[in-house]
């Protein structure tokens, strides 16, 4: 059947740990996990991954794990499992020899998939659907695992130097995307892992003003056969099929991927920047029982996915995406940990975002913030000393939890969003926007844990740029070939009074300001600020806001920048050097308008426009569209209780379309307010008069925000 390369003839028995195919300089051992299988055999390829030169049964079953060890083996080989046992899919099992099946814990992937009817374990097309057996080879259309040399010189970077959560500023993007335009990036280097690490584009990024880049998926993953057959990609990636192997396609190097990975972070880390990885694994490319078998379907279908408990032929589908990953059972807890602990450790990355997070707290009983999942990672030395950020809502059962993650994570805050969406595009009031500038205590101030877990964001790769926030109010997502029906159609978005780009001055002014009342309302605020990258510099994507299968301009950031570009780039440096500089922005502790009698303080007081506490009849005014909120600097900054030396800060937000005279507060002792942001001026301070004295009335734009600082000696 295929030419023997006789490793069999020196195969040993192995050890049932580490899980997947281990080079010890000598050999590999390869272990599996596979509660209901009856047989696993590891086939090798040759070099290209055509020809199968071998097939080998791992002679050992231990704790429910196959295991063997071959002699001679070298990094650099291509193999794959086939896994024997009962095709019984009313029973959950989905076992087919014929299917080659990746390797769970590899560490590489070589070649891509085809969609061919093979890589199916049931004929397509038979009447008996998906209970008919297939009988085909998948291997020539699927990917192979590859033995890794997991050696790597780190360059002096033994251990990570974690960002302080108090100081982290995220930056959301694309591997691809970010450089596939980027003049100063090497043409062969362009949408790649070695690109986005040139020095250009790390100075740019640290520039910024940012901490820590989050990245889209990189993990392998599987491109969708429907896009494909549109010409179109799965351009975000969510759409995992390996958790230990970085995607070979953003490699400049694809033999090299894992080391050009490597080399990126530590060049990360050189220009003083944490690396943070979105990751899926709520689900996988293997969809529900329609779906092809590639790799855990076909190793232990009933362990490794959540089945319907009254008829296991289906699977539960609380990602929407046809399966979920079950976290319920103990193996597949640790090999999401491992592969956790893998990135962490081995690959040196800063942290983690958890796409669908919710998925992970489920058990059968619905979501739990003492799940299995949880608790493991609260109690590993590693995971709890790494940044773990949920997207915290699903589309199951009681699937939106946000505040509802246990202590130690931070969550993604789409009410910061809204809220704020709603506030700038005249929807709002001051007691809607309030609570998100203080971090939204009423959803995350319990059980000790601090501002820093709620990630405010305005934007995120999906829906809407920032530009496109102010420019659309509708949705424009032709190019996804779904007459746009797909993506949000609640963007809570306000283009102007012009739908699209325009030449009318006036239209386009007000956008550019509220642009950056957009920027300083998120970079002003308690908590922890995320931004999209290019929204820096008015980045567009045509108003559509559900791009995930544009591998196009549409997706990609357009480095051509334009003035206006440039000044918003200031404004946004402007903005993060205020937040390292003004402790008062990012309190460790959740501020609260009460009064501190020991103290004699208030830490806030919410002013308005008449310079004097805004009333409670203020509050409940949705009217009420313009008010300040004055941070005292001396406000305790932890439990002992004794008065700071910071600036006391007076911010002022006014979504109202007109002007309005707004009178400085009173304070204590002589007191000079210095202007530091006013978003009607297009340069990042203006320029003229910065100072100003209690009882001055300064004439604010309508839909503007305003900064202003009090000096710590006059405190």
């Amino acid at each position: 059947m295929f030419p023997l390369a006789n490793y069999a003839s020196r195969l040993r028995e192995g050890l049932p740990y580490p899980r997947g195919a281990t080079w010890d300089g000598e050999g590999v051992n390869f272990a599996l996990f596979s509660a209901n299988a009856t047989k696993v055999e590891v086939c090798l390829f040759d070099s290209d991954g055509k020809t199968e030169i071998e097939r080998i049964t791992l002679p050992e079953y231990t704790d429910q794990i196959f295991h063997g060890y071959l002699p001679d083996l070298a990094p650099g080989q291509l193999y794959g499992y086939r896994v024997h046992g009962s095709y019984a899919p009313e029973e959950g099992h989905r076992f087919n020899p014929n299917k080659l099946l990746l390797d769970p814990y590899a560490r590489m992937h070589h070649g891509e998939l085809v969609w061919d009817p093979a890589i199916f374990g049931y004929t397509l097309g038979h009447p008996d659907g998906d209970l008919s057996f297939d009988e085909r080879d998948s291997a020539p259309f699927v990917p192979k695992s590859v033995i890794v040399d997991a050696g790597f010189d780190w360059h002096g970077q033994p251990t990570r130097r974690p960002v302080a959560w108090d100081r982290t500023i995220l930056y959301e993007t694309h591997v691809r995307g970010y450089t596939k335009l980027h003049p100063k990036v090497a043409e062969h280097l362009r949408g790649t892992y070695a690109g986005l690490a040139t020095r250009e584009v790390l100075d740019y990024i640290h520039g910024l003003g940012v901490t820590s880049v989050e990245l889209l998926p990189i993990h392998s993953f599987i491109n969708d056969g429907p896009l494909l057959d549109k010409g179109l990609t799965n351009y975000w990636g969510y759409n995992t099929i390996g958790f230990f192997a970085p995607d070979p396609r953003y490699s400049a190097d694809r033999d090299q991927t894992l080391r050009e990975f490597k080399e990126m972070v530590s060049k990360f880390h050189d220009a003083g920047l944490e690396v943070i990885l979105d990751v899926v694994y709520n689900h996988t490319a293997e969809g529900n029982e329609q779906g092809p078998t590639l790799s855990f379907k076909g190793i232990d279908n009933a362990s490794y996915y959540r089945l319907l408990p009254d008829n296991k032929r289906y699977y539960i589908n609380d990602t929407g995406t046809g399966n979920t990953v079950n976290l319920s059972h103990p193996r597949v807890i640790q090999m999401v940990t491992d592969s956790l602990r893998y990135w962490a450790m081995e690959m040196h990355v800063d942290g983690f975002r958890f796409d669908l997070g919710t998925i992970l707290a489920r058990e059968p009983n619905g979501f739990d913030n003492q799940s299995g999942f949880l608790k493991a990672c609260s109690q590993d030395p590693v995971l709890s000393s790494v940044k773990l950020i949920a997207e915290p809502w699903d589309c199951g059962p009681g699937g939106y939890q946000v505040g509802g993650f246990p202590p130690g994570w931070a969550e993604w805050n789409d009410k910061f969003r809204d809220d704020v969406r709603d506030y700038w595009k005249g929807d709002g009031s001051a007691k809607s926007l309030a609570p998100r500038l203080l971090a939204s205590p009423e959803t995350f101030n319990h059980q000790g844990r601090r501002p820093w877990a709620c990630v405010n964001f305005i934007t995120a790769h999906d829906g809407f740029t920032l530009n496109d926030i102010v420019t659309y109010n509708d949705k424009h997502n032709d190019a996804n070939g779904e007459d746009n029906r797909d993506g949000s159609s609640d963007n809570r978005s306000w283009n102007c009074g012009v739908e699209g780009p325009t030449d009318d001055e006036e239209v386009n002014r007000l956008r550019a300001r509220q642009i950056r009342n957009l920027l300083a309302t998120l970079l002003l605020s308690q908590g922890t600020p995320m931004l999209l990258a290019g929204d820096e510099f008015g980045r567009t994507q045509q108003g559509n806001n559900n791009a995930y299968c544009q591998d196009s301009e549409i997706s990609w950031v357009n480095w051509e920048i334009e003035e206006k570009g440039h000044s918003l780039i200031a404004f946004v440096q402007r903005l993060t050097a205020l937040r390292a500089r003004f402790p008062m922005l990012r309190r460790g502790r959740f501020l609260t308008g009460a009064h501190n009698d020991e103290l004699d303080i208030n830490e806030i007081t919410w002013i308005g426009a008449g310079g004097e506490a805004m009333t409670q009849e203020e509050w409940d005014n949705p009217q009420v569209q313009c008010f300040g909120m004055m941070l005292d600097g001396r406000a305790q900054t932890t439990g002992i209780r004794k008065r700071a030396l910071d600036n006391t800060l007076l911010i002022i937000f006014n979504a109202w379309q007109d002007v309005v005279n707004f009178t400085l507060p009173e304070q204590a002792g002589p007191c000079v307010w210095r202007r530091e942001i006013d978003t009607n001026l297009s340069e990042a301070t203006g320029a003229e008069e910065t100072s100003f004295s209690s009882g001055d009335v300064y004439e604010m734009t309508g839909r503007s925000v305003l900064m202003f600082a009090r000096d710590k000696e006059a405190s």
